[in-house]
């Protein structure tokens, strides 16, 4: 059973893909049917089944998917090879860098962590390189550097490697 649509409206990412509106058929969880949700690119975006939802301005596109009982939220972009499955696969702080950006982070369908900032997406070591190499030691640099180490605990591990068996 569909539980949304996509609907007319629409907005343009910053790569030119258009991300429509999407609208609940049903009701499931707290989304009453009729209700308007955050914006995905296609329908393989955000699982029919579950209560996964997009809310307000949210965007999810390119190969991410969010399934199962995740929320997306806000201004949250989640795009790339992304894969949202509950409220621990994704984080974001706002308020950082020289004019006060969201930055998201979340699980990788291979279990490593991404990084969305601006016109920034890539793993974690690779958000940790290009912050040195576009803000070498400034205070800048420092709080993103400190950022990406909370995340690194909040998600259990670094960058972009795989969980051994032991550890799962």
């Amino acid at each position: 059973m569909k539980k949304f649509e996509l609907t007319s409206e629409f907005v343009t990412n910053i790569f030119g893909t258009k991300l429509f509106r999407i609208k609940a058929l049903v009701e499931f969880g707290d989304v009453e049917a009729g209700e308007l949700g955050g914006y995905i690119e296609k329908e393989e975006n955000l699982d029919h089944d579950g209560d996964a939802r997009v809310y307000g301005d949210a965007r999810v596109y390119g190969n991410a998917q969010v399934y199962g009982d995740a929320w997306v939220y806000g201004d949250a972009r989640v795009y790339g090879d992304a894969w949202v499955s509950g409220d621990a696969d994704y984080a974001y702080a706002h308020g950082f860098g020289s004019i006060n950006r969201t930055t998201t982070f979340f699980r990788l369908k291979d279990g490593g962590v991404g990084v969305l900032c601006g016109c920034f997406y890539g793993t974690l070591q690779e958000f940790r390189d290009k912050v040195q190499e576009t803000h070498g030691e400034s205070e800048t640099a420092e709080l993103y550097l400190d950022l990406a180490t909370l995340m690194e605990k909040r998600f259990g591990r670094a960058g972009n490697e795989q969980k051994t068996e032991e550890e799962s």
